[in-house]
């Protein structure tokens, strides 16, 4: 459609000018004492648009002619970048490919064509499109390409070398994004090294908004983790988890972890609350935590009855139908309730109770009321509980101490050969 308006233009343009010159009866007189030339219009015409196409190209090629000069440079600068370019590709191909030495010889090269480069544009002004901000990240990121390649070689002294160069190529305002990754990847070597105090040093200095990003909480949470630090390790697990950086399975089980750890490290019932105390909400729902905090704080002599109160939420959930707590877990709270069963209150009592008779083939329910029965020196039904259990019972601990438990109540109705039986199994298990 383009085509087709131009040639009806053209034809317009031939047509007007057809119009124009073919009766156009005009003449220019010149007049050169003392002489006097006529000149049709037309050819007049002609004249000026020949003079003038003939100006045109002289001063073009005088402008050509005189620019050869600098058209010389701007070819030699042309030429000194695109090797400079083509050394940083090569550079990152051969790390890409694991060629180090490679890599270093081409990132050198690249600094060397760069370091000509300027010295041209130095002496003959800006003749290409190689600004400063561009030389500025070309040096920091081949410098780090070698600093890379040093590292993987274990060649500790060159890095740190290019690494300084790199920082100091970055220090410009316009060339920050370069400068994060050269810390981003700082922090990471000194993590590879087992630094993790060089690493957190390496990530504050990071600005706000860079040291919230996804790779930048990573790598805290690998220092803080090498480092033991528990807490920061788990506030950063929740920032990451809140970020989706990890599967939601994944994640709750880093959480996990790291609050078990935590709970771990309290040494005395004041600290294991604090501890407590300093998880989220959902944390406290999780069941392992809920437990194994109960169980922390009963083994380090604290409340029994603050204890009972955590794990109560535990025990309506795994007293539902359908409930989702595991078998190991189940047996885990059974042994935490019959370490307190020394000072269970009528309430625990009866919810035990309840639970056993709503469910009376569970053999660890069984187990549970039995064992709080002989604490209460319930002789009889602790006898029939118990001995009802220790036919089912799959935990092996339990099992065993379920038979120890037969064997004590024997020896207190004076039955010697059944108390020796019962020492018996219980030795096999």
């Amino acid at each position: 459609m383009r085509a087709a308006f131009w040639l009806l233009a053209l034809f317009a343009v031939a047509a007007a000018s057809a119009l124009f010159a073919g009766n156009n009866q005009a003449v220019v007189t010149i007049f050169w004492p003392p002489h006097r030339i006529d000149i049709s219009f037309n050819l007049t015409v002609l004249l000026l648009a020949g003079l003038f196409t003939l100006l045109y190209v002289a001063l073009r090629a005088l402008s050509a002619v005189f620019s050869l000069p600098l058209e010389a440079r701007r070819w030699r600068a042309q030429q000194k970048e695109r090797a400079m370019y083509g050394a940083l590709m090569d550079a990152l191909a051969h790390q890409l490919a694991g060629r180090y030495i490679r890599a270093t010889k081409s990132a050198q090269n690249a600094l060397a064509q760069e370091k000509s480069l300027g010295q041209l544009t130095e002496h003959s002004g800006q003749v290409t499109g190689h600004s400063a901000a561009r030389s500025s990240q070309l040096q920091s990121l081949a410098h780090l390409l070698v600093a890379e390649s040093a590292q993987s070689l274990q060649n500790r002294a060159l890095r740190e070398q290019h690494l300084q160069s790199a920082l100091q190529s970055s220090a410009p305002r316009h060339a920050q994004e370069v400068r994060e990754g050269v810390q981003f990847r700082a922090a990471r070597w000194a993590l590879d090294d087992r630094d993790a105090g060089a690493a957190l040093d390496w990530l504050t200095q990071l600005p706000q908004g860079a040291a919230r990003r996804t790779l930048a909480l990573r790598m805290k949470l690998r220092a803080t983790r090498q480092l033991k630090q528990t807490l920061p390790a788990l506030e950063t697990a929740r920032l990451l988890a809140k970020h989706r950086a990890f599967s939601a399975a994944a994640a709750q089980s880093i959480v996990r972890g790291l609050a078990l750890e935590l709970l771990n490290d309290a040494h005395d019932p004041a600290q294991l609350q604090q501890a407590w105390a300093s998880l989220d909400e959902s944390e406290r729902g999780m069941p392992e935590l809920v437990v194994h905090a109960a169980s922390r704080l009963m083994a380090l002599n604290g409340d029994v009855e603050l204890a009972r109160s955590w794990l109560l939420q535990v025990w309506d959930r795994m007293t539902q139908p359908g409930s989702s707590i595991g078998d190991n877990l189940r047996i885990k709270l059974i042994g935490v309730l019959e370490a307190g069963l020394d000072s269970i209150d009528a309430t625990w009592l009866a919810r035990i109770e309840a639970a056993q008779q709503a469910y009376p083939r569970d053999a660890n329910l069984q187990y549970l009321a039995g064992m709080a029965c002989l604490s209460l020196q319930l002789w009889g039904k602790a006898q029939q509980l118990l001995s009802r259990a220790a036919m089912a019972l799959q935990d092996a601990g339990l099992h065993r101490k379920a038979w120890r438990a037969l064997a004590v109540l024997a020896e207190q109705r004076g039955d010697e050969a059944a108390a020796a039986q019962a020492y018996k199994r219980a030795a096999e298990l």
